[in-house]
């Protein structure tokens, strides 16, 4: 196909800023899906993404518009997953940067566009403005637009307006991506060649790995020999096609395009993002990868049934074969038994795929406290990365610990300052700079630790800016730490679950918070127990939970009072020996309420 006539490009913007509706306008107007099959979030595919309202996966689409062909590809806007969408901006020319107007511009939208900015060797991509949902009595158009003026140092011709629930303006959009986004370009050419840059891969029972691919150079065919670059894995293709968006087979994929190539390979870790598809015989060389997501959150994932061990191991497996920046690895818990300690980008991607593990695989599983990672060095020189609360050594072997700092915008409007500022003081964070932004708004750019971003940071900020603060972070460097480890035991015995590393200005706090909670809601056992919080080698909090007690005289009526005193001190030795021998069964039910947040 002739290169001038393709569009490729993708749709950023800060999560609920109306993408997948308008999406869903666009597939309407270039007459993408029949009017029958239409429905809302058509790009959504996931149950759990139609659910929540989010977009969690990259979907690519393939439109036809007059002369021209239109490669979409819709971008998760959440910042827990700001790597798909830096995946997804190296396989476009360009971006429509979308602007809710009733909201303005937000603290992910700046993160997003410096994504699509940041070219790297390559030119920088082009971008055009748009301001969504104008038909809303709440929006603030020209305000808006000022905002975006200073943001991209623009004019404000260029700025378009949409609405992606009547359509207004997305047939003009339409006609702005063929004027203002480049078409793509070619490096190599020549017969059998191929050179397909991979941005995504999922996994089929029947057909394996299917990778999705922008091809950069020469084509790909049904049959032919091709290579994963980095794998260094050989295959024959199975099927090419594009997304229209369900998988369409076609004859074959040609530079410039965007589609899916079926390899047929079923085995882990062969595909992975930003690798290169090329041919055997004549290979041409990679091209140059992407930014590789590292896991921040941690926990546990162990199955509350020993004998779910093996399915979870295989549903991990299958999740790992679809998501990338999502990892595990083998590990087993005295009292929880074998299990797995999972890598996330964050703590919707945590809830996503457990959540994904319950609905798919129909597992019951038990959940550490998510927790990030430190390094430890010890007083004997040794180094080590903790990635578990439960093994972070006793503050009397610690050296020095070090943990991850965040360099975190937020974007507020200025009357809720003083309430964020105290917030911030709370969790430990170094205020830079505030500048003010459009609309009596202001950024303030903040350093903090990791650890502290992920203790309920979010929900108190959206509470204290009445849910008019918004948010974005990236890992900025290692520092420091002044933490411990924080134990909660119930009968005396560790509970390696309930564990967490915390704040030592904190502990006692902490300390007095998780008892209280556990004693709210652990049944009654048969004797009476201790509930008790240990750090800094003592126990800080304790709460005992009396047993549950039973009138053994209650069928006695009259008669000597000592038949009833045998009768008592019976039951007092069994309950004694209850005690010594006995253990607390904690049922998932009180896991899952500990780890919910208050």
């Amino acid at each position: 196909m002739d290169l001038k006539h393709i569009r490729n490009f993708s749709i950023i913007a800060h999560i609920d800023h109306g993408k997948s509706t308008l999406a869903d306008r666009m597939l309407e107007i270039t007459h993408t899906i029949e009017a029958r099959k239409m429905r809302d979030q058509v790009l959504d595919s996931m149950e759990l993404e139609r659910e929540r309202g989010i977009t969690i996966k990259m979907q690519p689409v393939r439109m036809q518009y007059g002369d021209y062909v239109l490669n979409l590809i819709d971008t998760p806007g959440h910042v827990d997953f700001s790597y798909e969408v830096s995946r997804a901006l190296k396989a476009v020319e360009g971006s429509i940067l979308l602007v809710d107007c009733t909201q303005g511009v937000q603290a992910q939208t700046l993160t997003t566009l410096a994504m699509a900015r940041d070219g790297g060797k390559e030119k920088a991509k082009q971008i055009i403005p748009v301001l969504s949902k104008i038909d809303s009595p709440l929006a603030r158009v020209n305000e808006v637009k000022h905002e975006v003026i200073k943001l991209l140092n623009c004019n404000e011709e260029e700025i378009l307006l949409v609405s992606g629930r009547t359509g207004e303006g997305v047939e003009n959009l339409l006609q702005e991506v063929i004027k203002r986004m480049p078409a793509p370009t070619t490096t190599y050419k020549g017969d059998n060649v191929l050179r397909a840059l991979v941005f995504d891969f999922k996994y089929s029972n029947h057909k394996g790995v299917v990778v999705f691919v922008r091809v950069l150079d020469g084509s790909a065919k049904r049959g032919d020999n091709l290579i994963f670059s980095v794998s260094g894995e050989k295959f024959t293709s199975l099927e090419v096609g594009t997304f229209s968006p369900e998988e369409t087979p076609r004859g074959s994929l040609s530079s410039g395009e965007i589609g899916y190539i079926v390899t047929g390979v079923k085995k882990p870790g062969t595909a992975s993002v930003g690798d290169t598809i090329t041919m055997v015989k004549n290979p041409l060389p990679p091209y140059e990868g992407y930014m590789r997501a590292l896991p921040v959150v941690w926990a546990s994932v162990f199955p509350e049934d020993a004998d779910d061990f093996a399915t979870l191991k295989l549903s991990l497996g299958k999740l790992r074969l679809s998501d990338s920046a999502f990892s595990y690895e083998e590990e087993s818990s005295g009292s929880l038994g074998r299990g797995f300690r999972c890598g996330f980008l964050g703590m919707l991607h945590l809830e996503i795929i457990t959540e994904r593990l319950k609905r798919e695989f129909d597992l019951n599983l038990v959940i550490t406290t998510p927790s990030i990672i430190y390094d430890v060095l010890y007083k004997n020189g040794k180094k080590a990365t903790i990635y578990s609360p439960y093994f972070f050594p006793d503050d009397s072997n610690i050296e020095k610990v070090f943990e991850p700092w965040v360099d975190v915008k937020i974007i507020t409007p200025a009357q809720y300052l003083g309430g964020i500022m105290q917030q911030l003081f709370d969790h430990e964070a170094e205020v830079g700079e505030t500048e003010n932004f459009g609309d009596s708004r202001s950024a303030i750019a903040v350093k903090m630790p990791l650890r502290e971003l992920y203790r309920n940071f979010f929900d108190e900020l959206k509470s204290i800016s009445s849910g008019y603060g918004s948010i974005s972070y990236e890992i900025a460097d290692w520092r420091e730490a002044n933490v411990t480890r924080l134990d909660i035991l119930v009968a005396d015995e560790v509970v390696p679950a309930f564990s967490k590393v915390i704040s030592k200005r904190r502990v006692e706090e902490e300390a007095e918070k998780a008892v209280e909670k556990l004693s709210k809601i652990l049944p009654r056992q048969m004797f009476t127990l201790k509930i008790q919080g240990k750090a800094l080698g003592r126990i800080i909090s304790s709460h005992t939970l009396s047993g549950m007690k039973k009138d053994v005289t209650q069928h006695m009526y009259g008669g000597d009072i000592t038949r009833k005193m045998k009768l008592r001190e019976k039951q007092k030795k069994g309950k004694k020996k209850m005690k010594e021998r006995g253990r607390v069964n904690i049922p998932q039910e009180v896991f899952l309420k500990m780890m919910s947040r208050p």
